[in-house]
């Protein structure tokens, strides 16, 4: 079996990526992204990509960067408050924007990596995310109909990974990149580390089946969006 392991992002991203793709990608925030992939999608020149996301990072980093480089046509995310650029393009119209529920957006790529097409929730019930959706009820409760999503391409972030893919992931940065993992019909994920033979199957956290490339961080810093500290209190 070939080995899944890839010398670096854009290697692992060549031949894959094309105009008018859908792309999952993990994160929350600057928390977990996947930032080499991220980068190598820019460097790739995609066009028209929809990108399916909790949020679309912040200016000149994560996601944002993909907005800056006009690549992007329409987003499916949660929120989007930190990003000006995404706002600016929103307005002027040149970006397509489906906002989604967090808790609806994670179970659509959950259904969509379990192989089911569809779900109802009464989340979003006689709001604007009901609109032009089916309706039924359930034990007296109004419920909407919601699509599972399945990318093209999935690119998340884990903190171990072995040849054949089992990911194990960090804290917070675990957010959503579980769920983008299985939503995507080709996986990419970056590792911070590479373990020699097997992860333990008891720390595995997304089996390598969903997994098909595997590429070490090339760079591990990480950004903060917003960096606070109490003023000082002096003695």
């Amino acid at each position: 079996m070939a080995s899944k392991i890839w010398d670096s992002a854009a290697e692992a991203l060549a031949g894959t990526i094309e105009d008018g793709m859908t792309l999952a990608v993990g994160g929350f925030g600057l928390s977990g992204i996947p930032r080499n992939l991220i980068e190598a999608v820019r460097d790739s020149g995609a066009r028209n990509l929809t990108v399916v996301s909790n949020n679309m990072g912040v200016d000149g980093k994560g996601l944002g960067l993909l907005l800056e480089n006009h690549q992007v046509s329409k987003v499916l995310a949660s929120y989007v408050g930190e990003n000006k650029l995404f706002a600016e393009q929103y307005l002027a119209g040149t970006l397509n924007v489906e906002f989604v529920p967090q808790g609806t957006l994670a179970e659509r790529l959950r259904a969509g990596g379990a192989g089911v097409p569809a779900f109802y929730t009464p989340t979003g019930v006689g709001t604007p995310i009901a609109e032009g959706k089916p309706e039924a009820t359930f034990d007296g409760r109004r419920c909407i109909l919601e699509r599972g999503i399945v990318a093209d391409i999935a690119l998340v972030r884990a903190y171990q990974a072995d040849s054949e893919g089992n990911l194990r992931y960090r804290m917070t940065a675990r957010n959503f990149n579980p769920l983008v993992a299985s939503a995507g019909r080709l996986t990419i994920a970056e590792a911070e580390e590479i373990v020699d033979g097997y992860l333990d199957p008891d720390d595995v956290v997304t089996p390598g089946v969903f997994v098909q490339r595997v590429v070490r961080t090339a760079n591990n810093s990480k950004d903060i969006e917003q960096r606070t500290v109490r003023v000082r209190v002096e003695a």
